[in-house]
This record gives C-alpha cells, structure tokens and sequence, in this order.
C-alpha cells in the first residue's frame, strides 16, 4: 500500500511510514495512492460473510501486501472482537450500535486495530514511539483502552479541561503505565493545533520518535470503513436505496464511509450531522469553509470548528463543491433540539439516544421527509451513559447502565494540567 500526502501527491511512503509518522512533514494528511473497488464476488457473499471476514477482506483490499495475510488476520480478529448490531428504530431508520467495544465508543474500533498494527511494525523495526492523542471526548478513552500496556509504546492524551463528561475522563486518566494524561487549559482545537505543532517541530522529532492516534492517521480511518459494509450488511434484503447519517465532528468517521464507497460499498447519500459548530455544512450550502472557534455543547465529541478531514474529504473530490454536495449532506442542530430528540426517542420510540446519536437521528429524520422510501443506517458513536450527568436534568427516566461503568468510575484519577502553550507542553515531553 503506497500512500501520499494531500498536499505533494508526487511524493509516496509505505503503509508502515504512515502509520508510524501519522503527518506528512509538509503538514499535509496521508491517503492511499490507489484505493481499487472490491470485485462483484465479494458483494455477492456479503450477506453470509461474518464481521470478522469483511474486515479482514477490506484491510486486505485497501492494505495489500503490507504485512502477512495471517498476521492481519489475526490482528482483525483480536481488535473487531465485538458486534455492530443493527436497530431499526422508525420507519426507514436504522441505528448501527457502535459502542460495544470496551470504552462503549465507535472509536475502539480504530483505536484496537491501530494499536495492534503499529505495534507490528514497531516490532519490526526495533524501535519505540511516543503517540500523542487529542480528544474531544470518547477517542483518549479509547486510545487508552486500545493501546494500555502495548510494550513499544507511550501514549500521551491531550484533552480540554471541563469539556469532557465525568466518564470519559475517567476512561481516559486512569490507566498509569505507559498512559498519560494532560488536561490542557484551553478547547479541543487547541488540543490539535498542540498535537500538530509538536509533530512539525524538529527539535521535538529529532529527541522523541512521535506518532498520533487521531483520525489524522491514516490506521485509524481503514477500520473505521468496516462496519459500514457491516450495517450494509445487514439492510442488504431491502431493495430500497441506503443512507449513512454520521455524527461529525473531525468527520474522520465519514472519510471512512468515503472510503467505502470508493472500495465499491453502493452508498447512495452521506449525511453528516453536527452540532452548532457547523462549519462543513454551512460549506455544503454555500462552497465557503470558514474555521470557526469551537463551542461547547452537550455533544461534546463534536465541538470543533477546524475538522482535519476536511483536508481528505476535498482531496476524494478534487475540492469540486459540486461533486461534494451531491454526496453528502449537511446537518445542524442545537442542544435544544438535541435534548428534544433524546427526550422524543424515549418516549416514542423507546429507545435512548446519545446526544451525538440524537442529532444524526434527528438529520435522518429531516432527510427523509423527502425521501421516503430509501433506507438510512445512522451511526451510533457512544452508549448514552457516558453523558448520563450531562443528560440527567433534561429526562426523567432511566439510562441503561452497564455493569463495567462503575468499575471505571470508582477509579482513581492520574493526570497532569497544564495550559494551552505549546512550549509547556514541549517542555513536558522533553523532561520525561
């Protein structure tokens, strides 16, 4: 697998160079050189294969020759070790329940497989890596959960102080070992633009070999595509058109259903669904992308105003407006409407939405008021109980509750505060 920087496309690595550096040295983001559809049989046995035998099959499509078919194999099976159940919850509207994993979050899928395969080529190489992480919420969870006791690896979580719900910091700080963890005095955007800096500064790379979990690596997006096919999958008796409605923030979630439909999945409409930090539809509507400092919200995965994929998402369609709107839609709401929806969901439909997956619901509710006879599967990014304080004063019944949350609450807390400087933090890194 050769993959090149969005912004020099003449210049190529391997699939170990992209996931052990995670950004190009000219700031760019990494995508595959060739990303070739998978063949008529595959699509044929779709409905029989299992899980485990998609993913190992869209890896193998998308990763080649890039280490064993046994050894990817295995990593599959280890890291896709939990279901993507489909639930149809309105007519026409189906929710595909990403939160089975251990952090109860969509981004353990990435997180597992990422973990595995970069400690693969770690080994190879007899080297040790410092991954550094910003989250808005669920990631540094799963980032931690994922990589936590992984020989060749540190791992550094940045993450936005009181912006996160009392769980996910908890998934997130009480780890120790080769998990740390920084409450950075500042938003998720500066979060970022710290992780970024530090991957750009020589000083920095020449004293600490650094590689990040974000969705800004490229290992993250390729399992993130798998269960795509999966709730594909499971629609796959209906003759109707289908949808995918994904809650987006950094919209690495939907670079990875891109992914999918180049890989040959007949997606018929993206809909990315947000929150007001809407910055990717509002180009939708008009053409313009206008960053925007990040507010927060009760769907706090998704407070950011400069989504990175937005780099991948123009580089599938030549930064052609036309071609993008046409495949994706955009969607915004407020908490307002958020808490609305979670309190509507409950009491209609006797189910119980995240507010992350109460504005996707919400998105696929609007899109198809006007088109009533196709199928939309949204994504369900996170269990409702990791907001359950966020959420609480809004509802008056009950969240199921997991019997490992309060194994994970009653946990003592290890981080370290520090501002939103980048220099604290390169001094940080340095003294350790």
């Amino acid at each position: 697998m050769k993959l090149y920087s969005t912004n020099n496309k003449s210049k190529t690595v391997n699939l170990s160079s992209a996931v052990l550096q995670s950004l190009p040295e000219d700031n760019g983001l990494y995508m595959p050189l060739e990303i070739s559809p998978l063949p008529s049989s595959f699509f044929q046995k779709l409905p029989s294969l299992s899980f485990q035998e998609i993913s190992y099959l869209v890896a193998k499509q998308l990763m080649g020759d890039s280490i064993p078919n046994h050894t990817l194999k295995s990593i599959i099976d280890d890291a896709i070790n939990f279901k993507a159940p489909l639930i149809t919850v309105d007519e026409n509207i189906h929710i595909l329940e990403l939160f089975h994993g251990p952090t109860l979050a969509f981004k353990d899928f990435g997180a597992r497989f990422m973990s595995r395969l970069m400690n693969f080529f770690l080994e190879k190489s007899g080297k040790k890596v410092t991954v550094l992480v910003a989250t808005s919420g669920d990631t540094g969870g799963a980032v931690a959960s994922g990589f936590f006791n992984q020989d060749n690896i540190d791992v550094v979580i940045l993450y936005p102080k009181g912006k996160v719900s009392t769980l996910q910091e908890k998934q997130l700080t009480t780890w120790g070992h080769n998990i740390k963890a920084l409450e950075i005095d500042g938003n998720f955007d500066d979060c970022q633009q710290i992780v970024k800096s530090a991957f750009l500064d020589p000083e920095l790379n020449n004293s600490i070999n650094l590689s990040s979990a974000n969705s800004i690596n490229i290992a993250r997006l390729i399992p993130q595509s798998f269960y795509y096919f999966e709730g594909y999958k499971q629609l796959s008796h209906s003759q109707k058109n289908i949808n995918f409605c994904i809650p987006s923030g950094n919209f690495g979630n939907l670079t990875a259903g891109l992914l999918a439909k180049n890989l040959g999945l007949p997606i018929n409409q993206l809909i990315a669904a947000t929150n007001i930090n809407d910055v990717v539809p509002k180009y939708l509507k008009t053409g313009e992308f206008n960053p925007i400092e990040a507010h927060h919200t009760l769907s706090n995965a998704m407070d950011i105003g400069r989504p990175s994929n937005f780099n991948r998402i123009m580089d599938f369609y030549g930064s052609t407006w036309n071609k993008v709107k046409k495949d994706i839609k955009g969607y915004s709401y407020n908490d307002q409407v958020t808490i609305n929806t979670i309190v509507e969901g409950n009491s209609k439909l006797g189910y119980v939405f995240d507010p992350h997956t109460a504005i996707g619901y919400t998105a696929a509710k609007e899109y198809n008021t006007q088109f009533k006879e196709e199928n939309t599967i949204v994504l369900s990014t996170a269990h409702p109980i990791k907001f359950k304080n966020e959420i609480q004063k809004y509802i008056d019944f009950s969240i199921p509750y997991p019997t490992t949350i309060q194994y994970t609450l009653d946990k003592q807390s290890d981080k370290k505060q520090l501002s939103n400087n980048y220099n604290d933090f390169k001094n940080y890194l340095l003294s350790k």
